[in-house]
């Protein structure tokens, strides 16, 4: 099937916004990082809260320091397990120290023998958002399959992490994409609930 044009759309906004996030020199990012977890966290996190963090690929925010914020706080971590395209996230069980194996396209994922657990609060990758709450990922799908999969189910709060340079001032949305709830940037915390 031919891409319709809001794909193509998304894949122009996608390539400028990787490619200014790549443009960030390595002691900007990891100063962004450590920015987003020096600020309290915006929802609060109550002793045993699953928090579904990511492993960083490439040039996104790593997301590290937040989650050793979130520990501190009490909260218990996943990581996401890519099943293939076309089929929502599924969660492991996870803590810093422990290994972590080769999934689909080469992410860094909690080794099979981990426990399964659905999250309560995710942390999103993106290449793109605006303050509505609409991101760009990277094509497959994947967190809109899974945000649209746990709230089905439960409550959850899907907060975006990102550089400030990733944010537009519209994305293109369509029916299937999910909407984030926050997101956190190393300038600022943006409530998307409102929008």
């Amino acid at each position: 099937m031919p891409p319709s044009s809001i794909d193509v759309t998304k894949a122009e906004i996608r390539r400028e916004a990787l490619a200014r996030r790549d443009a960030l020199a390595a002691g900007a990012r990891s100063a962004a990082a450590h920015a987003v977890a020096s600020r309290p966290f915006p929802i609060r996190v109550a002793p045993g809260t699953i928090v579904a963090g990511f492993s960083p690929m490439r040039s996104e925010i790593n997301p590290c320091p937040l989650l050793r914020q979130l520990v501190g706080l009490g909260a218990c971590l996943v990581l996401p397990v890519v099943v293939g395209r076309g089929h929502a996230l599924f969660f492991r069980a996870w803590t810093f120290g422990e290994p972590l194996g080769s999934g689909v396209w080469g992410t860094r994922e909690p080794l099979p023998d981990s426990p399964e657990v659905e999250p309560d609060i995710l942390i999103v990758p993106l290449s793109a958002f605006d303050r509505t709450g609409h991101r760009i990922g990277y094509g497959a799908g994947y967190y809109d399959l899974t945000l649209a999969r746990l709230r089905a189910a439960k409550t959850i709060i899907a907060v975006g992490l990102a550089f400030s340079a990733q944010e537009i001032a519209a994305v293109p949305s369509t029916p299937r994409d999910e909407r984030l709830d926050l997101v956190l940037t190393e300038h600022e915390v943006i409530d998307c609930r409102g929008a």
